[in-house]
């Protein structure tokens, strides 16, 4: 009885100092999560890890990177959007692309899995090794840089990501105060599109750093005959249009970019893979013709984060102060 009773006062005692809480998801499950997590594994790189990592959280695995911390892909995201050095301490992965290693995940002693609602068809066998908190990523539900600050909120990292967000409205203000007849003058007053190029073209969704960076200059996104609503689509990051519609479009703002997965990521990657999916595009699209083409690298700015917001930023200031006035 003894024993009982005192498993009972610290249960109380968690629950009164809020070292744990119960919360839903985004897919409507209940988690019961620490207040404080010190161990978290992310189960997507530039959408899940890069934000939380940006915030201070402690994230000690990531899908999608090997034992010895290496990137699985082509694209190390957390020294691309993050800066942080290749000589920094390793964080490891739990297995191979596709298929997440559930002896890895639990030698890692994570008090916190974090993933997105894709994931939820693993949420049940990877709770064996700790509470799984799935996040909504598609551009159905999410935009900007709302996964960061949803984050922020769930994590108790609001008063970081109030940090973050100060830096990014003094960089926003001295653009507009640099060049305060270049940008748009009220919300929505001009048009934008982010384009990606793989083997065809893409927009790019409303869920990335990009997107919050351009609508907060006062851009909106410019319309596609015969796209499709974003907000219905499972995509998180691009829908793709065809040859006819690329060569057509005339946003006030494009931005372009190759895929994360590209050789080069470069302006004249982005202007190469131009050529070959729209020969003469520089001489026939108005954007180009004009000088309203920003050249973006994909590994930067597709991330829910201010990171991803910053270096969108830096494109555009790089744009307004090279191009003729």
């Amino acid at each position: 009885m003894r024993r009982l009773l005192m498993t009972a006062l610290v249960a109380l005692a968690a629950i009164g100092t809020g070292q744990a809480a119960e919360v839903t998801d985004d897919t409507g499950r209940q988690v019961r999560i620490p207040d404080d997590p010190q161990r978290v594994v992310a189960l997507h790189e530039p959408v899940l890890a890069v934000p939380l990592i940006e915030l201070g959280v402690p994230v000690v695995g990531i899908y999608g990177r090997g034992d010895d911390g290496s990137s699985l892909t082509a694209v190390d995201f957390l020294h691309e959007m993050l800066g942080r050095s290749k000589d920094a301490d390793p964080i490891p992965g739990i297995g191979p692309v596709g298929s997440i290693n559930l002896e890895k995940l639990r030698a890692l002693r994570p008090d916190l899995i974090i993933g997105t609602d894709y994931d939820a068809g693993k949420a049940k066998a990877l709770s064996q090794a700790a509470p799984v908190y799935l996040q909504n990523s598609s551009a159905a539900t999410a935009h900007g840089f709302s996964v960061q600050e949803e984050l922020a909120r769930v994590l108790h990292r609001e008063d970081r990501f109030r940090e973050l967000r100060t830096a990014y409205q003094a960089r926003l203000d001295g653009l507009r105060g640099r060049f305060p007849d270049r940008l748009p003058k009220a919300p929505g007053e001009r048009t934008y599109l982010i384009v990606m190029l793989t083997d065809q073209a893409n927009v790019v969704a409303g869920m990335s750093g990009a997107v919050q960076a351009l609508e907060d200059l006062g851009y909106r996104r410019a319309e596609i005959a015969g796209e499709g609503s974003t907000r219905q689509s499972r995509s998180m990051l691009i829908l793709p249009i065809g040859a006819e519609s690329l060569a057509g479009l005339n946003p006030d703002l494009l931005l372009v970019m190759t895929s994360f997965a590209a050789p080069a990521r470069d302006e004249a990657a982005a202007r190469a893979a131009l050529d070959r999916l729209s020969p003469g595009w520089d001489r026939f699209m108005a954007p180009a013709r004009e000088g309203r083409v920003v050249f973006l690298d994909s590994a930067r700015v597709t991330s829910p984060s201010v990171a991803s917001a910053m270096h969108t930023l830096d494109a555009v200031e790089g744009w307004l102060a090279g191009r003729p006035r």
